[in-house]
């Protein structure tokens, strides 16, 4: 991996990481279109870059971190399944985030959703609830754990959660924001100490390449989440529906028809 490709990945991450629609299953086919997606430090630099990404939630959201134990017990709570079921199911993830045509049609599947979300969840547009209660909290959680198959995208799994919670979109989606920060954190770690125990340490390059894309997936994440918010506040999900399939469509055509894709 050289910088350009640091950069790419990272602005990718930044920019899809708090969308609906799988900054892991955008940033293996990118990856797999610059051949290095089955470098080692390929796949620790696509999850340890969301470092970035969770310091701009931190940012922009630095008062509802300093609410109070309440707010943490929650995330805790939301947090818990998706750490019992990666542990358990992590060498099948593994195996799935190898298949750009499990990548795909997660893609087509998560947008075909999208396309009807809106009309499922209308009466959602009154709620007045600004975050969940504890038991909705837990069930949110296990809608993240959809997430860990590559293409459904985890902020989509969350958000959707969310609103089946009767949440409206806003509440929904900053909630994802903020159980990203320990599932991201709890990844990136793990990944980490995964990498540092096989090659016994991270060396300068490394360490460089992931110290710019860390700073490039946090400046260009505090664009997007606001842009996000607003966006998803006004218009909804059916042009996040019409991106997915469209994105899983071409995922399907450039590996059957034109360059078979390698992902990780």
């Amino acid at each position: 991996m050289n910088i350009i490709q640091a950069i790419i990945l990272a602005f990718i991450e930044g920019l899809t990481e708090f969308l609906p629609v799988s900054s892991t299953g955008h940033m293996v086919v990118a990856a797999s279109l610059m051949d290095i997606a089955n470098d080692d430090f390929t796949k620790l630099f696509v999850v340890a870059i969301q470092l970035g990404a969770i310091l701009s939630v931190l940012v922009l959201y630095s008062k509802r971190f300093l609410t109070g134990i309440p707010f943490y017990y929650k995330l805790c709570i939301a947090f818990l399944p998706s750490v019992v079921l990666g542990l358990l199911l992590n060498d099948i993830i593994d195996n799935l985030l190898e298949s750009p045509v499990s990548v795909a049609v997660f893609f087509i599947l998560g947008g075909i959703i999208f396309l009807k979300t809106d009309v499922w969840f209308q009466k959602n547009s009154d709620s007045k609830q600004t975050e969940p209660e504890t038991t909705q909290s837990f069930r949110i959680g296990l809608f993240q754990c959809l997430a860990m198959f590559p293409g459904v995208s985890r902020s989509a799994a969350t958000i959707l959660g969310g609103m089946t919670q009767g949440l409206n979109r806003k509440t929904a989606a900053e909630f994802s924001f903020f159980l990203a920060v320990p599932t991201m954190f709890a990844a990136t770690a793990y990944k980490l100490y995964k990498y540092i125990s096989l090659k016994g340490e991270l060396h300068a390059e490394e360490i460089k390449m992931l110290a710019i894309g860390n700073i490039v997936a946090f400046l260009v994440a505090l664009i997007a989440i606001r842009g996000f918010v607003d966006f998803l506040s006004k218009k909804g999900f059916v042009w996040f529906g019409y991106y997915r399939i469209l994105t899983g469509l071409i995922i399907l055509w450039i590996h059957f028809f034109i360059h078979p894709l390698q992902l990780m």
